[in-house]
Formats: structure tokens, C-alpha cells, sequence
């Protein structure tokens, strides 16, 4: 029987990028010594591209600055082979020298005046010149004849970001060839010319991945595959026109180049970018995904060590998500030696602990809808505020209530049914027939559904629509008009344009502690499960972004709007309308027997951007309220600081647990681990199990005990430093 190819059985890679300074300081022994202390098996080696490291015979592939005829990376080459390591020959090749340009400025993008674009002193090529099709080609050719590396990857392969349109004669002639259109001059989404420039550019690096693999593959062999990086950030994806779906199709791993902290996302950001990866490409692919040993938040400074803590937390959340670990220094040299020492204990537990991270697959009750085409289409140029903020605070208050869910793109909710209790579509506004009918068959088949905002009020191509397409199944329908804004609320006093509220049905406050109320009715009957937890008060912050609709008779509504009106003077901050008819939560029960709930308000977009906890509470309530009696996994006293991510490995469970205490204010910077516990972990267990698991903790290294608890398996962790793995053995 024949081995497996690399990329199903390297789990730990390594890379050193060099630097042009290198050929004169790389030490080889020092290198290779640490490829084994971190029990490393593959290497990524600075091959060619905008500069060459090894001595290229193709005019204009410029050689490092020290190179001075020198071999390095056929060194570093030989010495991986070795020591029995997977090869990876890495390539940057999107900008080139001004020397280059003079030979060939027809290879160079240029702006609509017919100026080249740059980035400071190299020169940006044009992804539809001669340069991919002809010039990388032939670099491939070269370094495969000269070390047949087992791959290859390239880290700035996609070419002009989508805010930037290229007027080279080359993308003229070609799009209108195709399109009959001339090229755009700007960004205007309801224009034909710019929407079919869209598609042309995602279709393009598509292309081109084909076209590399089939070099690759052609002159190193069947498993000699081309993979350039993606980023685990759906939005830069985007605007370099990766399109998920076509691209993870055609790869057999997915190198990640996930490493830019946001100043908004946590570390939980890397478990959401395997899953989501995951989901899309398939479970039986591996993540290796490049983690920076150098500090790389705003601003990024190559030289000086990450802080181990900081490693340590994003890795961790990375093997939540089925991503696997690869160290990554920038230069071979550094004088702050610090960052030499974090990757050793973090390679060494993988090592350890190999066979629970891999051969396995996903259990949750909820699955998170995404798509690309919702956040080009719907999203456009405010893409980070209308439609991935929705989904960034929906999934923020699943974590809060330590609720497990998958990110599950929208093409897919066709085999969503039985595997999931549960879709969210948070402002999922741009939709397809096809997505819109996947969900209805979801809901008739039993399945509960919880939409936000404007979903479904939009075509996959952002077009409105006269109605929500999913209003009849929910029984909500859009009317005219709107109330807020979706985007950052003005933090002046004086500006109450946001300063509004929702009312709570049934009001309950004659009931309640505190002063009589005249225009108060009477308390009647008992208030809904998703709005558990919140009868001592009967109005709730806002300040979002609301449609208005209208609900059906057989949908009941479960809390109105109230307008905005005065903070300040505090003389003139009182309501000046108590009440209104507009729906901002509706439920309704499915045919299927399901629940059917709308945020019409858009508590996912303000929980991400204020984090009101009584907005993640309602997203929660209703998740809860939809699963029924018990969750596939649920924790408790983790106060909101551990998520669970559980996973099935034939008889066996897997469970990771990440703590998610962060004592930075820049989310995902971290200087020091704060353990959190003790935490009751609760697993759904089938009907009539009578003999309790074996339960192992693989970080804290020992055994705990676990009981039945009716249709729970329920045991303890005290303490969870960065993270615990379970790993639940039934007899």
C-alpha cells in the first residue's frame, strides 16, 4: 500500500523567511538543531519571487542582496532532506523592482491615468499580463529542476486589492472580450460594468490557482501541488477576490496566513477561521497556518518577541478549530532571542497529543450562516459594519453563553437538516433562490431558524426586493422605512439620534420593586422564553438599526420600538413616545414544529460593537429556547470566559475548552495567562446510557471523575490556563 502524499500526514511546520541580508548570517546548525526541538516535520524555504535565493539563470529574477552566488536555499533544501522533512518552496510574487519594470511595463497594473501602482519602492503586477501566465511559470520550472520541492507557496499571490482597478491594456482587451463592457473606473455596485468586473476578478484567481497547479504538478509530479495562502479573515479574502468555495475545492491543504490581530477580534477569531475553513474545504484537510514568534499587532514589530502567553493562546485556539501549528520567524537572526523559546513546549503537546487533533468531526446544535456574496453584495464598501459585525455578534454571544456552533456557509444549508438543531442568519440580507428554499426546507423538515435585520430582504446580487423572501415563513413582513443606523452610534451627549429603546411583552414592572407607574398596565400572563432573565424590567437599550415591519396575526411579537429622544440636559431625558406598533423581536412557530425568530432589531450588530449584555442574553435565550432540553455540550461557571468546541472521534469525544480572559484592552494581545475555573462541563448523552465515561484532561494531564446526570454526562475542570482538551472514553 502506498504511503500517503505530504499534505495529509505533515501536522508541524517551520519557517525561517528570509531576508535579503541572510545568505550572510544564517546559521545552518543553529536552524536545524531547533527544526528538533520542535519536532517540526516540514520547512516553507524562501525560494523565488521578488527576489531569488538561490542563483536563477531567468533574466530579471533578482538575487537577494547578499546573496553574491550563493545557494541558500538548495542548503536549506539538502539539510530538510536530511532530516527527513516535507519542502515547501515559498514565493512572493505580486511586486517587482523598478529595474523589472523598465524591461516590461506592460506587466505592471496601472490606474486609470495609466500610472503604475506601487507599493513604496517595488512595482505591482497586473494579474492578467504575461508575468502569471509566462514569468512565474518558468520560475516554478526552474526551482522544481533544481530541488523538486514537495510543493509550493506563495503568501502575495491574488494581485491589486479590490479598492484598486487596473486599466492595463491587458485587463482592457480581456474584459471586454468577455463582458462587452469597458472596464469600471470606480466602485459602483449597481452598475453592470463594476458588478461584472467583480466576477471577473474573483474568476481570474481562480484561474490562476489552476494554471499554477497544473505547472507544479506537470513538472514535479502529481503531489507537487501550488498552494497560495489564504487568510483566515473572510473580508481580506474578499478584496483580494478568493472565492472560498472554488479555491478549497481545488486545494489538498490550506496554508493559512492568519496572523494580523484587529483590534476587534480575540483569540477566539482563530477557533471561527478553522471551523469556518473547515466547513467549507472539509474536515479531512489540514490547517497549517503560518504564527508569528515576533509581535504583530498595530504596529507590527518583526524583531522583538511576541510574548509567550500571546503564542500560546492563539495556537491553542487555532487546535480548537482544527488548525495546525507552524512557527514563523522573520530573518534568521534575531537579537531579542526570546522568540527561539516559545514554540518548543506548544509543537511538543501536539506531538503528544496528535491523535485527538486530527480524524474527527464536528458536533454542534447551531450552525452561524456566511457568505461571501452577502458581504460583497449586501456589505460593499461598509462590508465590517452591515454584515460581518451581525455575524461577529452573533457568534460573540454564543461563546458568552458557551454554546457550541459552526460557522456553515449558506450554499450549504441543504445538508444542514438532522445535523443541526439550529440556523442563525445574521443579517444574511443577499441570498439565492436556492438558500432561500434550503432554509424553508429546513424549517418544514423541524428545524428552528433565527434570522436578524434585513435577511433574505435582498437578491445574491444585493438587489431589493419589494419583501423579506423568508417573510411568509416567518409571518414578518418588510414596510417602509427605518429607524438608527448600522454603523457606530455618535458618542456626543448632545446627539440622541440612537438613544432608543425596545419594550418588553408582557409588561411586567406593576410586579415589580419600585414607584407606582400610572401608565403601567396591568401585569398579565408570564413573559417568553427568550426573554428569560428580564422580568424585573420592561424596556431594554437599543440604540441599533431597525427595519420596519409588520407581523402576521399568527406571530407574536415580542418587543416593539421605542424612539429616540433627549440624553442631555437630564431635565429633558424622558420618553416622548411610550409606545409603538413596530415589531423589533417576532416569534412563530414552524410547520415543521421548529421556532421561528426574528431579530428585527439588530442585536448581533450591537452586541459586537457595544457588547450590551442583554442583547447577547436575547441571542442566547432564543438559541437555547430552540434547542430544547438538552445541548450537545454546554458549561457552566466558566462566567462567560470559556467557549467549548466538541468534536466526535468514533466512540470517542473530544472536547476543547479556551479560556477567553483577556486582561489586555486590544482584543487578541495577551502578556500573561490568567487561568479561569473551576467549570461544570455537560454533555448530551443518547437515551438509556446508564455507565459513565472515562474522562481525561490531556493539558492538566489526569483523569476526573463523571457522572449521569438524566441525559447528561456532567463533570468538572478546576482550572483552564489557556485551554484543556477532554477527551471522553465510553466503555
Amino acid at each position: 500500500m502506498a504511503s500517503e502524499p505530504w499534505y495529509k500526514t505533515t501536522l508541524r511546520w517551520a519557517q525561517t523567511n528570509l531576508v535579503e541580508i541572510d545568505p550572510e548570517r544564517y546559521d545552518a546548525n543553529f536552524w536545524r538543531e531547533h527544526w528538533r526541538k520542535t519536532r517540526i516535520q516540514g520547512v516553507i524555504i524562501n525560494a523565488g519571487g521578488i527576489v531569488t535565493y538561490y542563483p536563477s539563470e531567468i533574466p530579471l529574477h533578482k538575487p537577494a542582496l547578499k546573496l553574491a552566488g550563493r545557494d541558500l536555499y538548495g542548503e536549506i533544501v539538502k539539510a530538510a532532506r536530511e532530516e527527513k522533512l516535507t519542502v515547501i518552496a515559498r514565493m512572493d510574487s505580486n511586486r517587482v523592482s523598478a529595474e523589472f519594470y523598465r524591461a516590461h511595463p506592460d506587466w505592471i497594473a496601472v490606474d486609470a491615468a495609466g500610472n503604475p501602482y506601487r507599493e513604496a519602492d517595488k512595482y505591482v503586477t497586473c494579474i492578467n499580463s504575461a508575468y502569471y501566465s509566462e514569468y512565474l511559470p518558468s520560475v516554478m520550472r526552474e526551482i522544481i529542476s533544481r530541488s523538486k520541492p514537495d510543493g509550493f507557496a506563495d503568501n502575495n499571490w491574488a494581485g491589486l486589492r479590490r479598492g484598486l482597478i487596473c486599466h492595463c491594456r491587458n485587463c482592457q482587451e480581456q474584459f471586454e472580450a468577455l463582458s462587452g463592457l469597458p472596464l469600471p473606473h470606480a466602485d459602483n455596485w449597481s452598475s453592470e460594468s463594476f458588478r461584472r468586473w467583480i466576477q471577473w476578478s474573483y474568476q481570474r484567481r481562480t484561474e490562476i490557482w489552476e494554471l499554477n497547479n497544473r505547472v507544479t504538478t506537470e513538472e514535479g509530479g502529481p503531489d507537487c501541488a501550488w498552494m497560495g495562502m489564504i487568510s483566515g479573515d473572510v473580508l481580506h479574502n474578499n478584496e483580494r477576490f478568493i472565492d472560498l468555495t472554488e479555491i478549497l475545492s481545488r486545494t489538498p491543504i490550506i496554508m493559512l496566513d492568519h496572523q494580523r490581530r484587529n483590534g476587534v477580534d480575540g483569540f477566539e477569531q482563530n477557533t471561527e477561521a478553522g471551523k469556518r475553513l473547515h466547513e467549507v474545504g472539509g474536515w479531512d484537510l489540514l490547517i497549517p497556518e503560518s504564527t508569528p514568534q515576533y509581535q504583530l499587532g498595530s504596529p507590527a514589530f518583526r524583531l522583538s518577541s511576541m510574548p509567550p502567553a500571546e503564542v500560546r493562546l492563539w495556537s491553542s485556539s487555532g487546535f480548537a478549530g482544527g488548525i495546525q501549528p507552524w512557527w514563523h520567524h522573520i530573518g534568521s537572526m534575531h537579537e531579542d532571542r526570546r522568540q527561539y523559546r516559545t514554540a518548543e513546549p506548544i509543537f511538543r503537546w501536539h506531538e503528544a497529543n496528535q491523535d485527538i487533533l486530527f480524524s474527527r468531526e464536528p458536533v454542534a446544535d447551531v450552525a452561524v450562516l456566511w457568505s461571501q456574496k452577502n458581504h460583497d453584495y449586501l456589505g460593499q464598501n461598509n462590508a465590517s459594519e452591515a454584515t460581518l459585525n451581525p455575524y461577529r455578534g452573533a457568534t460573540k454571544a454564543l461563546d458568552k453563553a458557551g454554546i457550541a456552533w459552526l460557522p456553515l456557509h449558506a450554499d450549504a444549508i441543504g445538508k444542514a437538516a438532522g445535523r443541526f438543531k439550529v440556523l442563525i442568519l445574521p443579517n444574511l440580507g443577499a441570498m439565492s433562490g436556492r438558500q432561500i428554499s434550503a432554509v424553508q426546507a429546513f424549517a418544514d423538515q423541524g428545524g428552528s431558524v433565527i434570522a436578524t435585520s434585513e435577511s433574505s430582504l435582498y437578491s445574491e446580487h444585493g438587489d431589493r426586493l419589494a419583501d423579506f423572501a423568508l417573510g411568509t415563513l416567518f409571518g414578518v413582513h418588510r414596510r417602509s422605512g427605518e429607524f438608527g443606523g448600522q454603523g457606530k452610534p455618535d458618542g456626543n451627549i448632545e446627539t440622541h439620534a440612537r438613544h432608543s429603546y425596545l419594550r418588553l411583552s408582557p409588561e411586567l414592572r406593576t410586579g415589580v420593586y419600585g414607584p407606582s407607574d400610572p401608565s403601567a398596565p396591568k401585569a398579565a400572563g408570564t413573559r417568553h422564553p427568550v426573554l428569560a432573565g428580564l422580568d424585573d424590567t420592561d424596556t431594554l437599550p437599543f440604540g441599533g438599526y431597525l427595519p420596519v415591519a409588520e407581523a402576521d396575526e399568527d406571530t407574536t411579537v415580542l418587543a416593539t420600538f421605542i424612539p429616540d429622544f433627549p440624553i442631555y440636559p437630564p431635565e429633558t431625558s424622558f420618553m416622548r413616545t411610550f409606545r409603538t406598533n413596530l415589531p423589533a423581536i417576532t416569534v412563530k412557530k414552524g410547520a415543521g414544529g421548529g421556532n421561528l425568530i426574528w431579530f428585527l432589531a439588530d442585536l448581533d450588530r450591537c452586541f459586537a460593537r457595544e457588547e450590551q449584555f442583554e442583547h447577547a442574553l436575547l441571542l442566547a435565550n432564543a438559541v437555547r429556547w430552540s434547542i430544547g432540553v438538552a445541548q450537545a455540550v454546554r458549561v457552566e461557571g466558566g462566567h462567560g470566559l470559556v467557549t467549548p468546541t466538541l468534536y466526535r472521534q468514533g466512540s470517542r469525544q473530544v472536547l476543547h475548552l479556551n479560556n477567553r480572559l483577556m486582561t489586555s484592552r486590544v482584543p487578541g494581545r495577551q502578556d500573561e495567562l490568567v487561568p479561569v475555573g473551576p467549570t461544570t462541563v455537560r454533555l448530551r448523552v443518547a437515551d438509556g446510557t446508564k455507565a459513565p465515561a472515562t474522562v481525561d484532561l490531556r493539558v492538566a494531564g489526569r483523569h476526573v471523575d463523571a457522572q449521569i446526570d438524566g441525559s447528561e454526562l456532567v463533570f468538572s475542570v478546576d482550572t483552564i490556563l489557556d485551554h484543556e482538551v477532554a477527551v471522553i472514553d465510553w466503555a
